[in-house]
């Protein structure tokens, strides 16, 4: 780890250690930052957390399991929110998308075009999928039943990609 890294790294770690011992020492801020029921919250924090990190120091390519991570605690909220956790038969197909994301903001950070062509594709597959095992589990959603029109969407990409493929 070069020195800048170890720094940053380590002034994040401080940072979160005094917050967590003062959430603990100092029963008032219990009644501001109530996690019982926010808990999916810490989880998104940290895919903050990594992206700041890579941010601050440098490294582009923490956006990914910064958005795997982030991605996740969303989830997580809104099933803990809702109590819908039986949407895990269907939402897991959304964390190739996660990743997805990632890499279109990688390849954005970084300007290759190949990242952000896969985060592309990743993010639309991902999005396939959600439909496709929504539609047949029961998910809330009801646009999902058209779940056959991302699949023909698809097939024609991948058909025009293969024939007019250049050289």
């Amino acid at each position: 780890m070069k020195p800048r890294k170890g720094i940053i790294s380590g002034i994040v770690l401080i940072l979160i250690g005094a917050l967590a011992l003062a959430y603990q020492i100092f029963p008032l801020l219990q009644d501001y930052f109530y996690i019982e029921f926010g808990w999916p919250l810490i989880i998104i924090g940290v895919g903050l957390l990594l992206a700041l990190i890579g941010l601050f120091t440098w490294e582009a390519g923490m956006v990914v399991p910064a958005c795997i991570v982030g991605g996740i605690g969303g989830l997580l909220y809104y099933q803990n929110a809702s109590g819908d956790w039986g949407s895990w038969s269907y939402a897991w197909a959304l964390i190739p998308g996660f990743v997805g994301v990632g890499l279109l903001l990688l390849g954005l950070l970084t300007r290759k075009w190949n990242e952000i062509k896969s985060g592309g594709w990743l993010i639309f597959i991902s999005l396939t999928l959600f439909a496709i095992f929504g539609s047949f589990f029961g998910a809330p959603i009801e646009f999902l039943k058209y779940w056959p029109a991302l699949l023909i969407a698809l097939g024609l990409l991948l058909l025009g990609r293969s024939v007019f493929r250049r050289g």
